[in-house]
């Protein structure tokens, strides 16, 4: 009860109002509990959910974990749904196997519903804009442990750039996402690969975040041939410092 007493603060408040949850009991208008935490006594790992009654998918999920020095915390990840929004079924592919964000197979016809309804890579709704929220509540919950900062692997390239807005550098990958901006501009290797071919490569996705996430998903980055990017897209690691967090900056004032 004494790691839960910690472990809710790094729920967004905002939900609490929005999905008229109790700060205190954690529990619906009917007085089902429905934040679910799993952290083990002794487990560095730690799993917070936000689940209402009759939703198939949480509306937050957080994972963390100590690093074994204990001066830094690593974000797992963070899914958030938005449970009126439409629901995709981006994570099984059509014979009904996880697709593992669509990194192990994919889900085409989904994908492209998905594309089209405004969502991102990885999505099966629309998320609920709380992600400064959870900066800002892990902030605090680092301060009070002593924490000095956070690391994590942004799976999606959209994902590195929100991060990028929210203080965030990089441990690896600040070269291979610089490039891939440079490769986006006209004329350039990976803006002449936005031909129309497929749903996901429109020359207009050039100019966003969410555009470029989507045909560099679509494989992109493997049919050019560039020193830097020769091995495709890997997850850079991104690191925040907790009392004085420095953005490095690879799409300047994006568009997403």
């Amino acid at each position: 009860m004494e790691k839960e007493g910690f472990y809710r603060i790094l729920i967004p408040p905002s939900l609490f109002r929005r999905f008229r949850i109790d700060p205190v009991t954690l529990c619906d208008e009917q007085g089902e509990r429905v934040a679910r935490f799993f952290c083990p006594q002794a487990d560095r790992t730690a799993l917070i959910e936000v689940k209402l009654p009759e939703t198939q998918d949480p509306i937050f999920s957080f994972q963390i974990t100590d690093a074994s020095d204990l001066t830094q915390v690593e974000w797992d990840f963070l899914v958030v749904n938005d449970p009126a929004s439409p629901r995709f079924k981006t994570n099984v592919d059509e014979e009904g196997r996880d697709t593992l964000f669509g990194w192990a197979s994919r889900n085409i016809p989904e994908e492209v519903r998905a594309l089209e309804a405004g969502l991102h890579p990885g999505q099966i709704r629309k998320g609920l804009g709380i992600t400064r929220e959870l900066v800002f509540a892990l902030d605090f919950f680092c301060k009070i442990l002593d924490v000095k900062s956070v690391r994590l692997e942004a799976l999606f390239y959209h994902n590195a750039v929100t991060y990028e807005k929210h203080g965030f550098g990089y441990l690896s990958g600040y070269a291979q996402m610089k490039r891939i901006h440079e490769l986006f501009q006209p004329g350039e290797k990976l803006h002449r690969k936005l031909d129309g071919s497929t749903p996901f490569r429109k020359p207009e996705f050039a100019n966003t975040v969410r555009g470029r996430s989507w045909a560099i998903h679509d494989g992109v980055l493997a049919e050019i041939e560039d020193a830097v990017l020769e091995e495709g897209w890997a997850s850079p690691v991104m690191y925040r410092m907790v009392e004085n967090p420095r953005s490095m900056v690879t799409f300047p004032d994006p568009l997403f």
